[in-house]
C-alpha cells in the first residue's frame, strides 16, 4: 500500500501500490484549483482508497468534485462519476513516495502553458540558487 496526506496532516490517506493510470495534466481546471502549472493524477478504484480525515469536497464542474483539506488548503482528490465510475484520482505529488508510481502520460496538452514546452532548455539548480548578485 502508498500513503500520504496534506501538508499539515489533517488528512491522511492509504491506496493500491499500482495506479490504474497515472498522469501529469495541464488542464486550465487542475492549474486554477491548484495554482500550480500541472498536477499529477494516480487514478484508483475507490474501494482500495481509505481516507483519515474529513476532505471538503466542491463541485468545480458539472460532473467533477475536488477534495481538499480545509486547514491548509492542499489539494488531494478529484472524482467524476460520469468518466470514471467507482474512481478516485488522487493527486500523486502528495504521497509520501511520489516515485513510488511511475508516471505514464501528459494529458490535455492542448491546455497546456506555452513555457511548460521549453523546461529542459532553462537552468537548472539542485536548491534555491540565492539571490542574484548586484551589478
Amino acid at each position: 500500500m502508498q500513503s500520504g496526506g496534506c501538508h499539515c496532516g489533517a488528512i491522511r490517506y492509504q491506496t493500491a501500490d499500482e495506479a490504474i493510470h497515472h498522469c501529469l495534466c495541464h488542464c486550465h481546471d487542475c492549474r486554477k484549483s491548484s495554482g500550480a502549472p500541472a498536477v499529477a493524477w494516480a487514478l484508483a478504484s475507490a474501494d482500495q482508497v481509505t481516507i483519515t480525515g474529513d476532505p471538503v469536497w466542491y463541485a468545480s464542474s458539472k460532473d467533477g468534485r475536488r477534495g481538499f483539506c480545509g486547514t491548509c488548503g492542499t489539494g488531494l482528490f478529484y472524482t467524476n462519476d460520469v468518466i470514471f465510475p467507482g474512481q478516485i484520482d488522487i493527486q500523486s505529488a502528495t504521497l509520501d513516495d511520489p516515485d513510488a508510481i511511475p508516471l505514464q502520460a501528459q494529458i490535455q496538452m492542448a491546455e497546456g502553458i506555452g513555457w511548460m514546452k521549453d523546461l529542459d532548455h532553462l537552468p537548472s539548480f539542485e536548491r534555491y540558487p540565492g539571490p542574484p548578485e548586484a551589478p
